[in-house]
């Protein structure tokens, strides 16, 4: 089973605004975020795991996870995929850098299950997970 990530989407408020900086920055070059430490798991997140993005307290979409790699002051690059897939919100408290999630505890991607949840706007389908509707 894969192991995920969870990070608190910094500076959004709308799960569109996340998703169109990551399709930009995906325009200009590889897409990856910087953090301190290398994952002690990593190997059980790398080309298999997705970081879980946290919007207003709850978990809302993921990007999957390339690999691991350095980047400059001795950080570390977490390369991910630029197009975002949405996930059946779900509660999650905010916390600072990130924290695991077990593949049994992450939330299921909307549109899987036949109900074409995925082909509605991120906009309504925020305000619906805002009012615990889907």
């Amino acid at each position: 089973m894969p192991l995920h990530i969870t990070k608190v989407a910094f500076g959004h408020t709308h799960v569109e605004n996340l998703a169109e900086r990551l399709k930009l920055r995906g325009e200009e070059g590889p897409l990856f975020l910087t953090t301190r430490y290398l994952p002690k798991r990593h190997e059980e997140i790398a080309g298999q795991g997705s970081l879980f993005w946290i919007i207003k307290h709850q978990l809302v979409a993921r990007s999957p996870i390339l690999s691991f790699g350095d980047a400059e002051g001795g950080r570390v690059a977490i390369h991910i995929d630029p197009v975002l897939r949405l996930v059946a919100a779900r509660p999650k408290r905010a916390h600072q850098g990130w924290r695991y999630l077990e593949h049994d505890d992450a939330p299921a991607d909307l549109g899987g299950d036949g109900t074409d949840m995925a082909e509605l706007p991120p906009g309504l389908l925020g305000k619906l997970a805002e009012l615990g509707l889907v």
